[in-house]
């Protein structure tokens, strides 16, 4: 398990655009499952949309990036200070379900490919056990810009 502390030295990110709060699973190389709890006070939902506020479907796809970077990371030996990973694709991306207020995101993000520095995982990310969303995520390890 990784906290937040942990989680900010393994990604970049940081408010409001860290979309990651708890790493609960990591199996090797294999997969690995983080939370992100959705509060109404995300800077978001003041304009997706007011009367109904839904995170956008974007900001799924980031958070799970944000996990997919942290499993990388690890499974290639932890934090390198100098070194990030960038997204470079998303393919078969699905939305099922709106994610609102006061929801717990779960996603869980499966290596499909690797090669170097380049990854390819699967992410579903689930509320109460439903699927909300699904995609192919693209990344790749680069220097700190």
């Amino acid at each position: 398990m990784l906290d937040i502390k942990e989680i900010l030295k393994y990604i970049p990110h940081r408010y409001p655009f860290l979309l990651v709060d708890r790493i609960i699973e990591i199996q090797g190389a294999e997969k690995i499952v983080g939370i992100k709890n959705v509060s109404f006070n995300e800077p978001f939902f003041q304009g997706h949309f007011p009367s109904r506020p839904v995170m956008p479907g974007v900001l799924i796809c980031e958070a799970m990036a944000q996990v997919g970077a942290i499993f990388a990371h690890n499974a290639r030996g932890g934090m390198d200070s100098g070194r990030v990973f960038v997204l470079t694709g998303l393919e078969r991306v699905r939305f099922k379900r709106p994610v609102e207020p006061g929801d717990q995101l779960r996603l869980e993000l499966s290596c499909l490919k690797r090669r170097g520095t380049f990854w390819k995982m699967q992410g579903i990310a689930t509320v109460d056990g439903k699927v909300v969303a699904q995609a192919e995520i693209s990344a790749m390890e680069i220097d700190m810009l």
